[in-house]
């Protein structure tokens, strides 16, 4: 009896050595990691079409809205673009500008001047340009006659139209679906914010704000050689 008992324990010990050795050989699945939200950019329910809930782990915190001391020295109620660090300052009072993580225009479509705030849309209607659509017919013709304002809608939820002198430049400021394009270069020109961020920004800046488009890469060394503060390049309007 003792040396049956012996042999059981034996094949116990065994089996579950052997079922240790197994468990480390099997991989065992990641865990998802949690989606983070700030109260800033929760859903939106209370407008024709709802605004998902950003998730915050899909862009940089810095792009996140805040306020920060005024690095542009422009007067209060002016909009500054920094392409290269891809962020927008409303100017403020007292020193202080309100900071938003933008997206820009890929490399060639990037531009520079001053501009003013013509007027604003609400759930805007996106119509591609002539050059957009002769680029990429097959993405671009089906909307020639313009796509209507919605959730899929390139422009999102908000837009700012810059003028020029009274001409349209065709560049715009403007929401996306597409939250994780903030802090990237990789639109048609435009200036692209998080929905939240854009509405914000409405809500804050009158027809009529200057708008200034700081220069990038070698357009600085133009910008320090030419006699004109205000070159549009590539007019394409935002996607």
């Amino acid at each position: 009896m003792k040396f049956l008992a012996f042999r059981l324990f034996l094949v116990v010990v065994a089996a579950g050595l052997s079922a240790c050795a197994s468990t480390r050989d099997v991989p065992r699945p990641e865990k998802p990691k949690p989606v983070v939200y700030d109260a800033r950019y929760d859903a939106v329910t209370d407008e024709p079409f709802i605004v998902p809930a950003v998730n915050m782990r899909q862009f940089d915190p810095e792009f996140r809205r805040r306020i920060v001391d005024d690095p542009t020295g422009e007067q209060p109620g002016t909009l500054v673009v920094d392409p290269e660090k891809r962020f927008l300052y409303l100017v403020m009072d007292d020193g202080k500008a309100m900071r938003y993580g933008v997206g820009v225009g890929r490399a060639g479509m990037d531009w520079s001047g001053t501009a003013t705030v013509a007027y604003k849309r609400e759930w805007p209607t996106w119509t591609p340009t002539q050059d957009m659509i002769r680029r990429d017919p097959e993405t671009y013709q089906k909307w020639a006659d313009g796509m209507d304002g919605g959730p899929m809608n390139p422009l999102g939820a908000r837009a700012l139209y810059l003028f020029e002198d009274g001409k349209d430049t065709l560049y715009r400021i403007h929401g996306t679906n597409e939250p994780w394009s903030i802090g990237k270069a990789m639109s048609s020109g435009c200036i692209r914010m998080m929905n939240q961020d854009v509405m914000d920004l409405y809500r804050r800046v009158p027809d009529g704000s200057k708008v200034v488009v700081l220069p990038t890469g070698e357009e600085k060394s133009v910008a320090r050689n030419t006699t004109t503060q205000t070159r549009w390049r590539g007019l394409d309007s935002g996607a």
